[in-house]
This record gives structure tokens, sequence and C-alpha cells, in this order.
């Protein structure tokens, strides 16, 4: 068993399914726009780079005229239901009070204020220190400089801090910055692209990451 000191937590897919939510954003912009709306799954693929990615790719080569319409619509939809079906996973609660005493942020590259608003909501702010969108720095995950502040910030090692997210971008910023990574294979990602990416550790629900570190 590993002991860490630090824990880094994605958002989407690890702490809160927010799918839902954002599968029907995407395609009430689609509808507004007259384009034809596109299968729940498809639209997940699409999710973890940010939503500007997530709507460039949602239009598809042929209608990126209408990106900035899309981009408006979207955002504001959005912004008023994002937490219509949104909810933790199980276990999530549960596997933040056991690692209550140890230093804990949420790094995502979703916006920052829908970031906030949906760690508020779901009631689990108290239980970090720090909750960083994905338009805070000029950067986004998988970029290394995200993690060294709060290394230095915390006086914590590289040996004893973790990353813990459900998408490519958690288990690349875990490898760029030198910091043990852990997979969550029941998140929005396909886990084969996740296994692919070779993980120090998977899990297939969060209370599970109690057995590898403390």
């Amino acid at each position: 068993m590993i002991k860490v000191e630090f824990l880094i937590f994605d958002l989407d897919g690890t702490l809160a399914a927010t799918g839902q939510d954002l599968a029907a954003a995407v395609n009430y912009t689609l509808k507004a726009l007259g384009l034809v709306t596109l299968n729940h799954k498809r639209i997940i693929s699409f999710v973890g780079d940010g939503v500007e990615e997530l709507i460039k790719r949602s239009l598809g080569g042929e209608h990126q005229e209408s990106n900035a319409r899309a981009m408006d619509i979207f955002l504001e939809y959005y912004g008023n239901h994002l937490l219509d079906n949104t909810s933790l996973y199980p276990g999530v609660r549960e596997c933040l009070d056991y690692f209550r005493a140890k230093r804990k942020v949420v790094i995502s590259n979703k916006r920052q204020d829908f970031t906030v608003r949906i760690v508020q909501g779901l009631g689990i702010a108290p239980f970090f220190e720090d909750i960083v969108g994905g338009d805070v720095m000029p950067y986004k995950k998988p970029d290394p400089r995200l993690v060294e502040p709060y290394l230095q910030r915390f006086n914590v090692s590289r040996e004893q801090t973790v990353i813990v997210g459900d998408g490519h971008n958690d288990i690349l910023l875990a490898k760029n910055a030198g910091v043990w990574s852990c997979a969550c294979l029941n998140g929005l990602a396909p886990r084969d692209n996740l296994l692919k990416l070779k993980p120090d550790y998977v899990c297939e629900s969060l209370m599970e990451i109690s057995e590898f570190f403390c």
C-alpha cells in the first residue's frame, strides 16, 4: 500500500456522472441550429478536452461555421441544466471522507464556473482545498504545470501524490508530472483506451482506492 498525502481528482466520469446532462445540452444545441442530433454514446466520446472541443466535435467538420453560435447556445443551456440528472458515483462521498485528512483538489478541463457549481451542488466542496477548471490557466490537462504549484504549496513529493480520473488526460497528466495514476474504469471514457495507457492502478469504484493508498 502506498502512503499518499495529496490526491487530485477529475470531475466528469470520476466524481460525478455528468454524461446525461452534457449529452442533453449538446443535442439541444444541435436541434436549435437545425442539425441532426447525436446518440448519447457518441457525444460522451467527445468529452474530456473542454467545451470548445466538445462543441467542435459535435458539430462535425461540415458545420464549423456555426461554432460561435453553438457555443453560446450550449453554454446558456448547460449552465441552466448542469445538475438536472448529474449525481455522485457510488462510493465517492465515502472515499473522500476516508481520505479526509489528506490534501485534495479537483482539476477538470470543464469550465471553472461549471466545475465549481457542480462540486458545490453535489455537496462535496468542503472536501477540497481547491477546484480548478479548464479556463483558469492558459493550459489544460495533461500539462504538468497544473500539478507543480501544488507540490510546492503543500510540500508533498511526487511519490506522495496520486491523480484519480477516468480520462486519458488524467493518466497522461500523472505520467507527465511523475506522480501515481489511478484510472476509474466505470466513467465516461472507454476502459480499453485507459488500460492501453498502463495506469499504475485501476478501480471500478472510487472507494477501491482505499485498498491501494493510505
